[in-house]
């Protein structure tokens, strides 16, 4: 019986480890099938090299996974926007851009298995193999935990959902929405022009049905529309 201790205690090997540790550091998860994250890893340069299947399988997963939580999250998050709005706000969110960058902050590439030899967009795959571990913790744990583990760890390490809305909010055609679906006549209107030596700033008003409402200044037309339908949104509520 005493012989099989040291078989029963023996060490995890030091790749294994390394997972271990990331996915409970950036992710808050505790691993108990160390395959799926493993395969989750590995691209399909490495992949490859070695005859052992890549991470794409899972991407795939994980990229339907997320997507589901991340709808669930604004529908709770910004219970008085529309459906055009949380649209634009998840497709913001799960863009390969940001899903690269949080690959980066993560530095996800220390643990992945990819052939360096190979000229390689680090963001591109890191974004891939970001999925791939979403999808691997939904195998591993299921939903509910991977909703736990994206809303009680990424988003709030790695995401600036108020950069994100700063970056995406079209103001301008959120107000053309609005009128639209009110069946209101909407236009914006230049009241002022103003050379200031090296730029120009312009003074623009919005007309609901010919009304006045918000006014914006701005060094473009297009800076100011946005400022006067800013104004607008705020006033109409």
């Amino acid at each position: 019986m005493f012989a099989l201790l040291p078989f029963l205690s023996k060490k995890k090997p030091k790749e294994d480890l390394e997972i271990i540790r990331f996915v409970s550091l950036k992710f808050g998860y505790s691993i108990k099938n160390i395959f799926y994250f493993k395969k989750a890893l590995r691209h399909k340069s490495f992949a490859n090299n070695t005859g052992e299947l890549s991470n794409e399988r899972l991407e795939f997963l994980g990229d339907a996974i997320l997507d589901s939580i991340i709808a669930e999250f604004l529908f709770i998050k910004f219970p008085e926007e529309d459906e055009g709005y949380l649209t634009k706000i998840k497709s913001k969110i799960v863009s390969r851009r940001t899903l690269g960058k949080i690959a980066g902050e993560m530095n996800l590439s220390s643990v992945m298995l990819f052939n360096k030899t190979r000229s390689i967009n680090l963001e591109t795959i890191g974004g891939n193999a970001f999925e791939a571990l979403v999808g691997a913790i939904y195998l591993d744990g299921g939903y509910e935990k991977t909703k736990k583990s994206i809303n009680n760890h990424v988003f709030r390490k790695y995401v600036n959902f108020n950069q994100v809305l700063e970056e995406e909010i079209d103001f301008k055609s959120k107000l053309f929405i609005w009128s639209q679906k009110n069946k209101l006549a909407l236009r914006f209107e230049v009241v002022n022009e103003k050379n200031e030596g090296a730029s120009w700033s312009y003074t623009v008003v919005v007309l609901i049905n010919e009304k006045e409402y918000g006014q914006g200044i701005g060094s473009s037309k297009k800076r100011a529309e946005q400022a006067a339908a800013k104004e607008t949104i705020e006033l109409i509520g």
